[in-house]
């Protein structure tokens, strides 16, 4: 995961930690070299820009340039910065007493929504004790309540379904009145995949969103897409105000744009990250973990 990155970030330190003491201009060189990196691994151009100058403001108020071991002090300092560019974020799913908590997935075509909704409900049946409804709302896609009744039945999770009907807001809102007949204390809205160009398609998961007033909309975004996914999830909570957003395929992500930048970008935290294909590998993201991964310290 994001091995470019932290071969970059390794070699920058190695040549700071190699001069003894360092100059302003030492630091400066290192700088552009991490902003290169940064654009390399395909992180927003204005975050990496303010995060270099960050570092760089961080150094010189720490003079690194009159410690012995400047390398270690760039080490902690970056790790700092990086932990602040991707938080903060509060890993924890609130819940509404007396419930149901609706918690709507949205995202694009391919994103592993399905998945990763799947993925949530074991997540909070197993961690947290809830008796969580799945609700396959996804009406475009042919295969996908298939897909999500297959998914549910492997973790234990019922799946409310209603065959051959194209209403979203419909299925939705019987999907709620169902939990609430059942005794379930979480729904999870598994909606379509969409394009946020797709008028007709915001549209609907708007009226699904006004429907049934989730207490919690997450975006699944493929990490692997880089900045097309930041750039959907700021278009995406133009539209419905999210809550967070969860990462996919973040194991095979050998670039970290996404990672480094939705935050800062969108102004959203991401909540939880896909890290296999397993349905145990969905964890809570933590920024100070992935800054320390990244940096080759974990």
């Amino acid at each position: 995961m994001f091995d470019a990155l932290t071969d970059k970030f390794n070699s920058v330190f190695r040549s700071l930690s190699g001069r003894g003491r360092i100059t302003e201009a030492n630091v400066s060189d290192a700088m552009r070299e991490v902003r290169k990196a940064l654009l390399e691994a395909d992180v927003n151009y204005q975050v990496a820009k303010q995060f270099c100058k960050d570092v760089r403001d961080a150094a010189m108020g720490a003079e690194v340039i009159k410690s012995l071991h400047p390398g270690q002090v760039m080490v902690k300092i970056v790790n700092d910065e990086l932990t602040k560019l991707m938080g903060p974020v509060d890993p924890k799913v609130y819940y509404v007493s007396p419930g149901p908590t609706v918690v709507m997935m949205a995202g694009l075509q391919g994103s592993g929504k399905t998945t990763t909704a799947a993925k949530l409900a074991k997540l909070i049946a197993e961690k947290d004790g809830k008796k969580p409804l799945l609700v396959a709302d996804d009406l475009q896609r042919p295969a996908a309540i298939e897909q999500l009744c297959t998914l549910g039945e492997q973790i234990g999770v019922p799946v409310y379904k209603e065959d051959g009907i194209k209403d979203a807001v419909k299925v939705a809102k019987n999907g709620l009145r169902h939990a609430r007949k059942n005794g379930h204390d979480v729904v999870i809205l598994d909606t379509a995949g969409r394009l946020h160009v797709d008028e007709e398609m915001m549209n609907e998961i708007a009226a699904v969103a006004r429907t049934v007033t989730p207490h919690q909309i997450y975006l699944v975004c493929d990490a692997m897409t880089g900045q097309d996914a930041v750039n959907s999830a700021r278009e995406f909570n133009k539209r419905l105000e999210l809550d967070g957003v969860i990462l996919t395929k973040l194991d095979g992500d050998a670039r970290g744009g996404a990672a480094l930048s939705m935050r800062q970008v969108t102004g959203k935290p991401i909540k939880f990250v896909g890290i296999g294909e397993k349905m145990e590998d969905l964890e809570p993201f933590y920024p100070d973990r992935m800054a320390s991964r990244i940096l080759g310290m974990g």
